[in-house]
């Protein structure tokens, strides 16, 4: 009887979260759609028609169509092959990343896990103890001298960090220790110093590359979709609140015409700065392309990763972290979708 109890009560937790997990995607969705609506005018009833269809249909469930519905406003068209968010964060995430895509919310992992330099990691607290980034222990007295001794700012951000929440950017002479402390595990980075092309859209903060792999069942890694992320004038760091997300083609690293505020709101230019994004193109894409791929491949137990890298003033690919459960989808299939079409992920479900 006790075990049937438990059971019960393990199946309403996950029904509550869930629930709570669709309700907010579903209001996200809504809100979207307004918006859009606000500008582009009223969506056409045929394409909220298919967009229902296709989400029972389709993909098994009505509670997905909410989406479909802002993705179909957004392009003025409906399209087979679109992933709802919700649909991503509840079927895929947990058979094709599962519990090892966790692994990328505890931030001083990630150098060892792939084994690889071109993470800007120069330390890190774990469990009341400060680490080199060889994972050597260091004496809270001698923190601060390690830290700057080749930089002028450090990055700190904690474990499960997201849309910068979590991620503070200090220099030696406001680096306070007993804070750190308080905020919890995580990992410092140099502060990157990014490539001028990325100076002149954003200066004030490091611009963000956010580029999705999918790794298919024979093996092979692929982008699927690529957009920047830059931050405003008030912003140490790129923040999800207040970025401004523009698409990038895949193929050659060109920006898109338009870029879009977080609430769909659609920019030809920088605000702060005044920078044109039509006919710019990202310099040396394809080392970032060839490092995404590269990195993708290095971990084959996750099958979808979103990683955020950046080009340094020295031309060298930086990763500032990788994305393996909460990767995030909906920006690129609102502005570059389908994006995951011919992989099977509509009938996961089933």
């Amino acid at each position: 009887m006790k075990a049937k109890l438990i059971s019960s009560s393990k199946q309403f937790v996950n029904f509550i979260k869930k629930y709570n997990y669709n309700h907010s995607h579903h209001l996200m969705a809504k809100n979207a759609l307004k918006t859009i609506e606000s500008i582009r005018g009223s969506t056409n009833p045929k394409l909220i028609n298919l967009s229902n269809e296709y989400a029972k249909d389709v993909l098994g469930w009505s509670g997905y169509a909410p989406w479909l519905k802002a993705y179909s406003a957004m392009v003025g068209e409906f399209k087979e092959g679109w992933i709802p968010e919700n649909y991503f964060g509840s079927i895929i995430v947990p058979k094709l990343q599962g519990e090892v895509g966790k692994t990328s919310f505890l931030k001083p992992l990630s150098k060892k896990l792939f084994n690889s330099f071109d993470f800007p990691d120069v330390g890190c607290f774990v469990n009341g103890t400060f680490y080199s980034e060889n994972y050597q222990c260091i004496k809270d007295t001698h923190v601060a001298q390690y830290l700057f001794k080749d930089t002028d700012k450090v990055v700190f951000k904690i474990n499960n960090s997201a849309q910068g929440m979590g991620v503070i950017v200090v220099d030696q002479e406001s680096f306070n220790l007993s804070q750190v402390k308080r905020l919890g595990d995580g990992v410092f980075q140099k502060y990157i110093k990014q490539h001028s092309f990325f100076n002149q859209i954003m200066p004030n903060s490091v611009s963000t590359i956010r580029v999705l792999t999918v790794l298919t069942n024979d093996g092979k890694a692929s982008v699927r979709a690529v957009y920047l992320r830059v931050g405003r004038n008030r912003d140490s760091h790129v923040m999800s609140s207040s970025q401004i997300s523009i698409p990038v083609d895949v193929e050659n690293g060109e920006l898109n015409n338009l870029g879009h505020s977080k609430s769909w709101y659609t920019l030809d230019t920088h605000p702060d700065t005044g920078f044109e994004f039509r006919n710019k193109k990202i310099p040396n894409f394809d080392k970032i392309i060839k490092k995404s791929l590269e990195l993708q491949s290095s971990m084959p137990f996750v099958k979808c990763i979103g990683w955020d890298l950046i080009l340094d003033e020295n031309d060298n690919v930086q990763v500032m972290e990788w994305n393996g459960f909460h990767t995030g989808i909906g920006f690129a299939e609102f502005t570059q979708g389908p994006c995951f079409k011919g992989l099977g992920w509509e009938s996961l479900w089933k």
